[in-house]
C-alpha cells in the first residue's frame, strides 16, 4: 500500500497541466506560437509554468491540511483548481472539511463564488470559513445553504457581516433561521453597502421575523435581490417589510412566494407599489392571494412605473382577477411590466381576446396563463373569421347585411354557416361552431349581428 505521500503525488500529477516537461527539455529554436507579439521568446511556456506551479502549490497546500486535520480530501476541489466558480455542493464537507478548505482558501487569489450547500457545516465549519474570509479578499459570492446552521450559525454569519467588505451574494437558505436569527442579519445589514444579493428562504421567519428585516429594508443601502420565499410571513412581519421598502432605494427583485400573503398583504404591497420606483420583480406565488386581494394589489399596479416581472401563479384566482391584472397594466400608461405569470388561472375568451388586442399595441408583454381548449378554438375561430375579411376589403357589418335580404338586423345560424362554407373561409368544423355559439349565446338558432359588430367594435 502506497504511504500517504506517494498518495498526494498521485493526486497531484492527475491534476496538473500535461506538456510542460517536454517543453523545458525542448533546446531547438522557438516556433511562432512560442514567441510573443513582441518578438520575446518562450512567452507562453513561462505563463504555463508560473500557471503549473501555481496550482501545484495550491493542491499541496489542501492536501498538507487535510493530512494534519485528518480527513479525506475533495477530488473535485484538487480537478478545479484553475476555475473561479468553485462548486462543493452536496460534498459531505463537514466543520472538519470545512476547516482545512479554509486553510487551503486563506490567501487564495483565484476563487471568486464559493458554492458549499447541504455539506453539514454546522456553526463550527462557518466558523472557520468566516475567519478566512477575513484575509481572503476576492471571494464575492458565498452559498451556505441547507447546513443546519441555527442560531448559533447566525451568530457566525453576523459577525462575519459586520467586518465584510468582499462579499456580495450570500445564500444561507434552508438552515433553520426563526425571528432570533433574523435579528442578527437585520443588525448587521442595516447600514451595510456591500451585499446586493441575500437569500433566506426555506427559513422559519414570522411576525417578528418580518419585523426586523422590515426595518432593515428601510436603512440598508446595498441589497438588490432579497429572497424570503418558503418562510411564514404574514400581517406584522408583511406590513414591517412594506414600510421599509417605501424607504428602501436599492432592492429590484423582491420574492415571497409561498408565505402566507392574503388580502391584506395584497394591499400593503399595493401601497409600495405606489411609492417604490425601484423594484421590478415581484414574486407572490403560492400566497393566498385571491381576485379581491388582486385587485387591493393593483391599486399600486395602477401608477408604478418600475415593476417588470409580476409572479402570482399557484394562488386562488379566478378569469376576474386575470381581467383586473390585464385591465390594470394596460390602462397604466406608464407601466413597464414585461411578463405577467398568472400561469395556474383559466381564462375566458374576453380575456384572450383583450391580450390579443393588448400584444398588438405592446408586443414585450408575456403573460402565462392556462385556458380550455375549446376556448382557444372560440378565440381562434374569431381571428380567423376577422382575418379572412379583412384580405377581402369586407366588413363584419358586409357579411352579415348580405345576408340579411330584407334589413332585419337578423340572420338564421343556418344561413350563417351555410354562407361560411360557400364562402371557404378556413374554419374546420369545430371551429365554425364554436363561432356561431359566440355570436348566439342564447342558442336561438337566430344571430342579431348589430350585437355582434357591437362586440367586435365594428362600425
Amino acid at each position: 500500500m502506497m504511504d500517504q505521500c506517494e498518495e498526494d503525488s498521485g493526486v497531484l500529477q492527475s491534476v496538473l497541466p500535461t506538456g510542460g516537461t517536454d517543453q523545458a527539455e525542448d533546446k531547438g529554436q522557438p516556433t511562432q506560437s512560442q514567441m510573443g507579439d513582441g518578438g520575446n521568446e518562450w512567452d507562453t511556456d513561462l505563463e504555463t509554468d508560473n500557471a503549473t506551479n501555481r496550482i501545484q502549490s495550491r493542491a499541496e497546500r489542501y492536501l498538507k491540511a487535510c493530512r494534519k486535520i485528518g480527513v479525506t480530501p475533495i477530488s473535485s476541489f484538487l480537478h478545479n483548481l484553475n476555475e473561479a466558480n468553485l462548486n462543493l455542493n452536496h460534498y459531505s464537507v463537514g466543520p472538519l472539511g470545512a476547516k482545512a478548505l479554509a486553510i487551503a482558501l486563506q490567501n487564495d487569489n483565484v476563487i471568486t463564488h464559493l458554492e458549499l450547500e447541504d455539506n453539514a457545516l454546522r456553526a463550527e465549519g462557518t466558523r472557520y470559513l468566516t475567519e478566512m474570509l477575513q484575509t481572503n479578499i476576492n471571494i464575492q459570492s458565498l452559498n451556505l445553504s441547507n447546513n443546519q446552521l441555527y442560531l448559533e450559525g447566525a451568530d457566525v454569519i453576523y459577525k462575519m457581516l459586520l467586518d465584510n467588505c468582499y462579499v456580495k451574494s450570500i445564500k444561507l437558505s434552508g438552515n433553520g433561521f426563526d425571528d432570533s436569527a433574523a435579528k442578527y442579519f437585520a443588525e448587521a445589514l442595516k447600514d451595510d453597502c456591500v451585499v446586493t444579493e441575500l437569500d433566506l428562504s426555506h427559513n422559519n421567519f414570522c411576525e417578528s421575523g418580518g419585523e426586523h428585516l422590515g426595518d432593515m429594508l428601510a436603512k440598508n443601502l446595498g441589497i438588490e435581490v432579497l429572497n424570503l420565499s418558503w418562510n411564514s410571513l404574514c400581517m406584522r412581519g408583511v406590513a414591517a417589510l412594506s414600510a421599509g421598502l417605501k424607504l428602501n432605494s436599492t432592492l429590484k427583485q423582491l420574492q415571497l412566494s409561498w408565505n402566507r400573503l392574503g388580502h391584506i398583504e395584497a394591499e400593503l404591497l399595493g401601497q409600495v407599489l405606489k411609492q417604490n420606483n425601484k423594484l421590478k420583480l415581484l414574486d407572490l406565488s403560492s400566497n393566498l392571494i385571491t381576485d379581491r386581494a388582486v385587485t387591493l394589489l393593483c391599486q399600486g399596479l395602477a401608477t408604478n412605473s418600475s415593476l417588470r416581472v409580476l409572479k402570482l401563479s399557484h394562488n386562488p384566482l379566478t378569469n376576474n382577477g386575470a381581467l383586473t391584472l390585464l385591465k390594470t397594466v394596460i390602462n397604466n400608461t406608464n407601466s413597464a411590466v414585461e411578463e405577467l405569470d398568472i400561469s395556474t388561472v383559466f381564462v375566458n375568451e374576453a380575456f384572450m381576446e383583450l391580450l390579443e388586442e393588448t400584444r398588438q399595441r405592446r408586443p414585450p408583454l408575456d403573460v402565462q396563463y392556462s385556458y380550455m381548449s375549446y376556448t382557444a378554438r372560440n378565440v381562434s375561430a374569431l381571428r380567423i373569421f376577422n382575418k379572412f375579411l379583412n384580405e377581402r376589403n369586407e366588413s363584419v357589418m358586409d357579411f352579415f347585411q348580405a345576408l340579411d335580404k330584407d334589413r332585419t338586423m337578423k340572420v338564421s345560424t343556418s344561413d350563417f354557416r351555410k354562407a361560411v362554407k360557400e364562402a371557404n373561409v378556413p374554419l374546420n368544423q369545430g371551429q365554425l361552431e364554436c363561432l356561431i355559439r359566440k355570436f348566439d349565446k342564447d342558442c336561438t338558432a337566430t344571430i342579431i349581428y348589430r350585437l355582434v359588430c357591437e362586440l367586435l367594435c365594428v362600425k
